[in-house]
């Protein structure tokens, strides 16, 4: 009887993990391509360079921080290229709206910090790839265990060492763009 007992609750066990939900982020704003609003406002393009709505659910357990970051590893660099930055979102947040991005507007949760891009400037900035393939461009939420003591003229580099160090979990999405 009490191997029977233990059977059920190792097979209860089994089923309660295997409805556990998974860390997930979606946009509103993204349907696998980036559109004109997305994009960059230099390099040849005439982009309107509005970071897109961006919402995630299912964090783990422990989660005290967030950071969102894009990037191109298309990149004709070498290393790729960091397109957004952004740490210190609080656990309290599940989403960004669109436009979140531009530091001027100040839609991020208080507390976040808007990192220095590739571009060499903090806040978002849109794909702008040039003549040739398509670039994909992968956005991730980190889940975060503590907060990062970094402020927002660290490299995009160093942020990504110190997100690693201090990951729960990520979530990621894809979009791609094109020069037309």
């Amino acid at each position: 009887m009490k191997q029977l007992a233990m059977l059920l609750l190792v097979l209860l066990g089994f089923q309660a993990m295997s409805k556990a939900q998974t860390f997930t982020l979606k946009s509103n704003d993204l349907g696998g391509q980036f559109t004109h609003k997305q994009l960059f406002n230099s390099f040849g393009y005439s982009g309107e360079n509005v970071s897109p709505q961006l919402s995630w659910e299912n964090a783990p357990a422990g989660t005290q921080y967030f950071a969102i970051t894009m990037y191109d590893k298309d990149a004709p660099t070498g290393s790729g290229f960091w397109h957004w930055v952004v740490f210190n979102i609080p656990a309290s947040t599940s989403s960004v709206p669109a436009n979140a991005g531009n530091i001027t507007k100040n839609l991020m949760p208080a507390g976040a910090v808007q990192g220095v891009t590739d571009y060499g400037v903090a806040g978002y900035g849109g794909p702008a790839p040039p003549a040739g393939a398509a670039h994909q461009y992968l956005f991730t939420v980190y889940a975060l265990k503590s907060r990062l003591d970094l402020n927002a003229n660290t490299s995009p580099a160093m942020v990504g060492f110190y997100l690693n160090s201090l990951v729960l979990a990520k979530a990621s999405i894809v979009a791609y763009a094109q020069h037309p």
